[in-house]
């Protein structure tokens, strides 16, 4: 079966997605060799959906989108096809591309002190994004900031227009970037870790923030994370990584309630249960395999518990099973699994 079979959440518009990637791979030469970061990513986003990508550090989930988005480091070799809205990206002159960042696209990056001029006032920057995308005066770019502040709620925003990065909080420069970045009203917005090294409560804000900026403005948001919590409480369908390639994808309700990936089981299996503090804390065994040293076969194969001898030598397509996408020898005929209900998924996004 075709894997754009999923590619429509329920409740999104029915026809071509605003985004649709296919076989995205990612490499970098280093000493004569080529090693790949990125190993053949398919994924579609519908307008007005929240998509969650999430996996382990160094899965390349960041570094797939970057590609994407024509920002991968100068040494990177980027395959495969990317459209935007019917539109090929990969391959497209970066010219062209600067006129689709930030304006149809945008990316949150993880980091709101190194996205931002320190030298600028908060407000300035806000109005150049505009301005380089639209003919507005400065008096009405600044304007047009002070819109946006408020719109991400940041108190006094008439103020704090003309403050320096350094004189808001870390949530308050996460909100002016989310200001910045759907300034032009873009299509789709990522979202590259946008609650790293923010309080629980600073991060429930700034999420809130975007999924209400998602529902009001109908962008598709994709939400990059290693927070399962991220996920179940604001997506509407994860892609699962691992190695460089996506294993599962399904809506929330149905990934939680029964991942057919062991990577996917993996991962929710390591939850802790806040009902029971004395039970022992779940951890998969290993480590993923360094850049240039992957294993034959499935790449989670030396640390996968049901692998059997086809694992080690046979990589899984991912194909489409019935209600989701994995690539698993094994999907179907998994053992029982105790997942998450949806009123346990709650709990977890809490």
């Amino acid at each position: 079966m075709s894997v754009t079979q999923l590619s429509t959440a329920p409740g999104a518009s029915i026809g071509e997605p605003l985004l649709s990637i296919r076989g995205l791979r990612v490499g970098f030469r280093r000493g004569g060799a080529q090693f790949e970061a990125v190993r053949g990513i398919d994924l579609d986003v519908a307008r007005g959906e929240v998509v969650g990508i999430v996996g382990e550090s160094g899965s390349g989930k960041s570094v797939g989108m970057l590609a994407a988005l024509g920002l991968a480091s100068s040494n990177a070799i980027v395959t495969g096809s990317v459209r935007f809205k019917g539109e090929e990206l990969v391959g497209k002159p970066a010219r062209e591309m600067r006129t689709i960042r930030g304006a149809r696209i945008a990316m949150i990056f993880q980091d709101p002190l190194s996205s931002l001029n320190p030298v600028m006032t908060v407000g300035a920057q806000i109005a150049e994004a505009i301005r380089l995308h639209q003919r507005l005066t400065r008096k009405q770019a600044m304007a047009r900031a002070v819109e946006l502040l408020s719109l991400v709620a940041i108190p006094q925003p008439e103020r704090r227009v003309h403050q320096y990065p350094h004189e808001f909080s870390g949530g308050m420069r996460q909100r002016a970037v989310i200001a910045m970045a759907v300034a032009n009203d873009p299509d789709l917005l990522i979202a590259d870790e946008p609650t790293t090294a923010l309080d629980v409560t600073v991060q429930a804000q700034i999420l809130s923030v975007l999924r209400s900026l998602q529902e009001r403005l109908g962008l598709g948001l994709i939400l990059i994370t290693h927070d399962l919590g991220v996920v179940a409480g604001h997506a509407d369908r994860v892609a699962v990584v691992y190695s460089g390639r996506v294993v599962e994808q399904a809506t929330v309700t149905r990934l939680f309630a029964d991942p057919r990936h062991p990577y996917t089981r993996g991962l929710i299996a390591s939850i802790p249960n806040l009902e029971d503090s004395r039970e022992r804390l779940f951890s998969i065994d290993g480590a993923p395999p360094a850049l240039g040293r992957l294993p034959g076969g499935c790449a989670f194969h030396p640390r996968c518990v049901h692998a059997e001898a086809r694992c080690r030598t046979d990589d899984p397509p991912l194909l489409d099973i019935g209600d989701r996408l994995s690539a698993c020898h094994f999907a179907t005929t998994l053992p029982p699994f105790h997942g998450l209900a949806a009123t346990e998924i709650g709990s977890v996004a809490s």
